[in-house]
């Protein structure tokens, strides 16, 4: 009897030690998403609400792939908070692989008002700072959280990008 639980000791030890192993290759390091704007296009608004649309490139520098199934991100422009959005997008980034993401985001009247209040002295829009922070939701471990940073150029075109 004594024998037999010495056998199942073992036997649970090293399967723990196994599942502990496996538990570790989950959790190895891995290199932060490369995310940056690529394009910021009007879309419809409604009543005292703009919308925008912001295009992100997103690249994977690492061995495995990321898959995402919600996006939240929040604009900042000159120091200032502007914009916020959401998306329950659904995608896949491969290994060494990239993607182009689309999120449309809000910016409320308060924002808009704040951000001409603090650029009523600016001659242009030429070159303000923008940070973009965000999360790619991926389950209970896969979510990442990102930061971009830049300059915003306002081209010929109409749309706005760094």
């Amino acid at each position: 009897m004594r024998d037999c639980l010495h056998r199942y000791a073992r036997c649970a030890l090293v399967l723990s030690m196994a599942i502990g192993l496996n538990a570790c290759a989950l959790f190895q390091p891995r290199d932060p998403l490369n995310i940056s704007v690529i394009g910021i296009e009007p879309l419809p608004g409604q009543e005292l609400e703009m919308r925008m649309a912001i295009k992100m490139r997103v690249q994977n520098p690492n061995e495995s792939p990321m898959d995402f199934n919600g996006i939240a991100l929040n604009l900042e422009v000159n120091g200032q908070p502007l914009a916020a959005g959401v998306s329950d997008q659904r995608g896949h980034i491969g290994r060494y692989d990239e993607a182009v993401i689309v999120v449309p985001v809000s910016v409320t009247a308060f924002s808009f008002l704040r951000q001409a209040y603090g650029l009523r002295k600016l001659d242009s829009l030429q070159g303000l700072p923008y940070v973009l922070r965000g999360k790619l939701a991926g389950g209970l471990f896969g979510t990442v959280r990102f930061t971009d940073e830049g300059k915003l150029d306002l081209p010929q075109g109409g749309s706005l990008y760094r």
